[in-house]
């Protein structure tokens, strides 16, 4: 039981990092789209990691929420610089400039600030693997800041023509 809590932990941190990582490269160039993509995934929750008043980066597998999966979640990049997520969130749907877009052939990440520069997303996909981390992070300038970082295992869905 505490070897899996430890990978659990492990995990989290290596995703965190690579997210991290990828987030700072991508603040030098916010914007790199390398290819034109149009993707539709199913998208199981796996766990999600909370961290606010109540919770202290406590992880909580999906069977243990009353949260979805995401059904239709969809990734349209347009080279050199446009891309639009529907499906992850409405807040994402209705971002027009995302903050962060990096579209290569192995990961699509992308970030979103609301104009308050209070509350953000940002989400990293790997296109092989189907591994997909989003982050929410609420009253970004609190000392009491709030996290929800959702884990997703993601299958490609055949788009019908």
């Amino acid at each position: 039981m505490l070897t899996k809590k430890m990978n659990s932990i492990l995990k989290y941190f290596l995703f965190s990092f690579l997210g991290l990582f990828f987030i700072n490269l991508s603040l030098a160039q916010d914007i790199d789209i390398q290819e034109s993509i149009n993707l539709s995934f199913k998208c199981d929750l796996e766990k999600k990691i909370i961290k606010n008043s109540k919770y202290n980066y406590q992880t909580f597998l999906a069977k243990d929420l009353n949260e979805k999966s995401l059904d239709k979640f969809e990734i349209e990049a347009i080279k050199p610089e446009k891309l639009f997520i529907k499906g992850l969130s409405l807040f994402l749907s209705k971002s027009d400039k995302l903050n962060v877009k990096i579209v290569n052939k192995d990961v699509v990440l992308f970030k979103a600030i609301d104009q308050k520069e209070n509350y953000s997303e940002s989400a990293i996909i790997d296109r092989k693997s189907g591994e997909l981390i989003h982050e929410i992070t609420k009253n970004i300038e609190s000392e009491n800041s709030e996290k929800d970082i959702s884990f997703y295992s993601c299958n490609k869905k055949e788009k019908k023509v």
